[in-house]
C-alpha cells in the first residue's frame, strides 16, 4: 500500500486497523485509523475511508456487499419454533447501515413479548440507486414471499408495511389497529 496516511500509521494502529478489516468491521476500522493521529492532523473522513478500502484489497477482503443468500423457510420455520412464547406475527422492517438498505424478517412473540430477528436481507449497496436498478426492492420481495410463507405456515398474519420503498417509520404490526 503507498498511501501516505498508512505510512504515518504506528504498527500497533496498522495491526488494529487491519484486525477490524477481517472482522469487516469497516467504519470502526476507519475509527480507529483516525484517532491513531492527533485531532490536528487526522485524516479526514474520506481520506481514511479510502486507506480502509485499501486494506480490504490488500487484504484479500471483499469491500463490496454479496446479497444474502435465499431464505429457507423449513430453516426459518425451526427457528422461530425454537423461540420462547408464542409467535404472534411475522413482520418485515427496512433496516439500514453505512452499506444501504436491507430487510428484517422478524417474528414477534407473546410471553414474553418480543421480537426476534430472523433475517436480515440484503440485494447489493445503495450504489443500485445510482445506476437504475432499484426499484423495485428485490430484498423487500424476497421478505413479503418468504415472510408470507413463514405467516402462513405458523397461522399468524405477516406486516410489511412499506414494501415498496425504504421508510424507516413505517407503522410496526403491534401499533397497527
Amino acid at each position: 500500500m503507498d498511501s501516505p496516511i498508512w505510512a504515518e500509521l504506528p504498527p500497533a494502529d496498522r495491526s488494529a486497523v487491519d484486525a477490524l478489516v477481517r472482522l469487516d468491521r469497516r467504519i470502526a476500522a476507519v475509527k480507529r485509523l483516525r484517532d491513531a493521529f492527533p485531532l490536528d492532523s487526522a485524516p479526514g473522513l474520506y481520506e481514511a475511508l479510502d486507506v480502509v478500502v485499501e486494506r480490504y484489497r490488500d487484504l484479500g477482503q471483499r469491500y463490496e456487499r454479496y446479497p444474502t443468500p435465499p431464505l429457507s423457510l423449513p430453516a426459518l420455520t425451526d427457528q422461530v419454533q425454537a423461540l420462547p412464547g408464542r409467535t404472534v406475527a411475522i413482520e418485515a422492517l427496512w433496516d439500514g447501515d453505512s452499506d444501504g438498505w436491507c430487510v428484517a424478517l422478524t417474528a414477534l412473540t407473546d410471553d414474553p413479548t418480543a421480537e426476534h430477528r430472523l433475517a436480515t436481507i440484503r440485494h447489493g449497496s445503495d450504489m443500485r440507486l445510482f445506476n437504475g436498478s432499484v426499484p423495485p426492492w428485490p430484498e423487500a420481495q424476497e421478505a413479503t414471499i418468504i415472510g408470507r410463507a413463514l405467516a402462513e405456515q405458523l397461522g399468524v398474519p405477516f406486516h410489511f408495511a412499506s414494501p415498496d420503498q425504504p421508510d424507516l417509520d413505517a407503522p410496526r404490526w403491534r401499533s397497527s389497529p
